[in-house]
């Protein structure tokens, strides 16, 4: 039996790597002559770097000095490679203004967490490579950029300017070589904009979320008027709290990211010959099929003739008519445990084992 294991991160728990190498486990303990291959994947959340590092033998580390959401010293790093004469740069928001950075994800951090420290990895992959492919996903700040272009020029601001008011970014940088990767598709503003959708995840109260709101709308303002592009309503503006709007207004421009990192690492020829697919990541519900890795590795497998097996944390099949893209779907938990616990790394990994045994043993009479 040919195996090729590619899940996306369990987050707060495990990374893509970890994930995979439990789940690997588990299957050599059903089938120990079983051929098994590890992939990690991203859809440009947390992991994207590694996944193209562990992907592209070509690729190298590069460490930059900078600051996380609330200002603290961090070593944030991109992946760059060269290929066919074109150096490019991949990393990832969440390394630099990720979510799980914060000791507290509660009412305190949305007037705190700003993205200006993103602007110096930025400013130092542009130098580096030709384009720069930036991953939006995971991540603390709902500032709508003001803190990454507050930034390119100067200091990083200390708190979120969208909160606190005071300057605005006169004049936006050039960023046209930048491809934005996301699988979010939210507009800047309203009931499904980065303060309403987003804000709550990132701690924000009802009251918050109407002040953030007002400030995205002034804020949505001034990038259209300096930028001359219709920003506020296109989809993915509201990205990462909002950055998708700034990064448009400067000619960036949006892509499905799992979509270009499979192009990038080559993911379609890894699948090649494979009787069985294991993808998963958290949560398997109606929002993984809206871009989510899980469900772009499904698609590539089916059109590879695999069998795949979706491992989540909770798995909800979503309503009749909607594309489910996995033969077998299982949740891990072999019992209701209490958050903190259901996180824990060592938990995770074993019932990712445990549970990928059980989905080799099903599926056993179905492999050639």
């Amino acid at each position: 039996m040919k195996v090729v294991v590619a899940l996306d991160s369990f987050k707060g728990s495990v990374s893509s790597l970890e994930a995979g190498r439990a789940v690997r486990h588990g299957v050599l303990l059903a089938d120990p002559e079983a051929e098994v291959s590890v992939v990690p994947v991203a859809d440009g959340g947390e992991g994207t770097v590694a996944a193209v590092l562990a992907c592209s033998p070509e690729a190298r580390e590069v460490a930059v000095q900078t600051v996380d959401p609330v200002g603290r010293p961090v070593t944030a790093s991109y992946a760059l490679l060269e290929r066919a004469g074109t150096t490019t740069a991949v990393l990832e928001a969440a390394s630099v203004i990720g979510l799980g950075m914060l000791d507290r994800v509660d009412s305190t951090a949305p007037p705190r967490a700003h993205s200006g420290g993103l602007a110096t990895v930025l400013r130092h992959a542009l130098d580096a490579a030709d384009r720069v492919l930036l991953g939006l996903g995971g991540t603390a700040s709902t500032d709508g950029g003001t803190g990454l272009l507050l930034a390119w020029d100067s200091p990083p601001p200390r708190h979120n300017p969208l909160w606190h008011g005071g300057d605005l970014p006169g004049a936006l940088p050039d960023l046209s070589r930048v491809v934005v990767l996301t699988d979010v598709a939210n507009p800047l503003l309203g009931a499904s904009g980065a303060a309403a959708v987003f804000g709550p995840q990132k701690g924000a109260d009802a009251a918050q979320v109407r002040r953030l709101e007002r400030g995205m709308e002034r804020w949505a303002d001034l990038l259209e008027e300096l930028s001359g592009r219709q920003v506020a309503r296109a989809p993915g503006a509201g990205a990462a709290g909002g950055l998708g709007a700034a990064l448009l207004a400067c000619g960036a421009r949006l892509e499905p990211g799992f979509t270009r990192l499979a192009a990038e690492i080559g993911l379609v020829g890894l699948f090649a010959g494979a009787d069985v697919v294991f993808t998963g990541e958290g949560s398997l519900d109606a929002q993984t099929t809206m871009g989510k890795a899980p469900q772009g590795v499904a698609v590539l497998a089916r059109e590879a003739g695999a069998l795949v097996v979706g491992l989540a944390g909770r798995v909800e099949r979503p309503a009749p008519g909607v594309a489910w893209p996995f033969d077998v779907a299982l949740a891990i938990h072999s019992r209701l445990r209490p958050l903190e616990e259901a996180l824990d790394p060592t938990i995770t990994c074993a019932e990712l084992s445990a549970t990928a045994a059980e989905a080799v043993r099903l599926l056993r009479h179905r492999v050639p």
